[in-house]
């Protein structure tokens, strides 16, 4: 049985309950970027946000790859929200953005679908030979997902939210779906990290290919997963900076020289949990073996 919900507003915090029940939750705060209007939701909550030590027993070193590039994303928060870029909607730990065709948000969204609980929060979207529909009021089905080769997934974006100029009602719908679930059901928590650990694993394979990383230390290739998971730096400049004659210590600072001038902040935090995943012993211990598409010990 499908979820309805009421909404609240205060000042520009929009809150949502699900009819029945007695307490509401924040869906997002209005904001406008770039002369866009949208909504966006960082709170970290206890209990609701990435740890590496939850997972650790199911995904080993790789629950630890991850997390400073959840904790630049969102802080670690399972309900981080953004509907003012040119995605149109982004959301997860790890912000997965919905107008790439077959990107993470996809990814995600296909896997959702296949939970329990997703008749309840999305009875009208289905999977049709693997790719994601709309139930149309009369019974047929519309596919949300491009036909190959397009450069965006218009119609899931605009399924999600129907336009930047506005918060309409759709969008607010939409967002309070994917949180409230974010923040009640932990099989939709842990989907997000199994989808995280598995893009970063493709990834990994592609980009130790790409930029020989074959037998390099963990720093770096995480450092350019976030790179690339971010897309500040384009492939010439992470080439050059791996170029040093194998001193690792100096493609490491190059790389993490990327980005600087605009984002500061998030290189900043990367630095800051890169160092306290050495300090722990999770980092700065294993290379990566591009034959089983793994870490090994150095």
């Amino acid at each position: 049985m499908a979820l309805n919900f009421e909404f609240s507003k205060q000042n520009s915090s929009h809150f949502g309950k699900v009819i029945g029940t007695p307490n509401k939750f924040l869906i997002g705060r209005e904001t406008v970027y770039q002369g866009n209007s949208g909504l966006f939701n960082v709170t970290v909550s206890p209990g609701l946000s990435y740890k590496p030590e939850d997972y650790e027993a199911e995904f080993g070193f790789w629950a630890y790859f991850i997390t400073p590039t959840a904790m630049c994303e969102s802080q670690g928060s399972f309900f981080c929200l953004n509907t003012y870029d040119r995605a149109k909607f982004t959301f997860s730990f790890m912000q997965y953005a919905a107008h790439v065709p077959n990107g993470d948000f996809v990814i995600f969204l296909r896997k959702l679908l296949g939970l329990d609980a997703a008749r309840e929060y999305f009875p009208r979207l289905q999977l049709k030979e693997g790719l994601i529909h709309y139930l149309n009021a009369n019974g047929t089905l519309s596919s949300l997902e491009p036909a190959p080769g397009a450069e965006e997934n218009t119609a899931l974006m605009k399924y999600l939210n129907p336009s930047l100029d506005e918060i309409e009602f759709q969008e607010l719908i939409t967002a309070a779906r994917f949180v409230h679930w974010a923040m009640n059901d932990p099989a939709h928590r842990k989907l997000q990290v199994e989808v995280g650990i598995s893009l970063f694993k493709n990834n990994m394979a592609s980009y130790a290919r790409q930029y020989n990383l074959d037998g390099v230390l963990d720093e770096i290739c995480l450092v350019i997963c976030d790179i690339r998971h971010q897309g500040r730096a384009r492939s010439s400049h992470i080439i050059s900076a791996l170029n040093t004659n194998g001193n690792t210590q100096k493609a490491l600072q190059n790389l993490l020289e990327l980005g600087r001038v605009h984002y500061p902040e998030r290189i900043k935090t990367l630095k800051t949990k890169l160092q306290e995943l050495k300090a722990n012993g999770h980092l700065g211990t294993k290379k990566y073996h591009l034959a089983t598409k793994d870490f090994v010990n150095l």
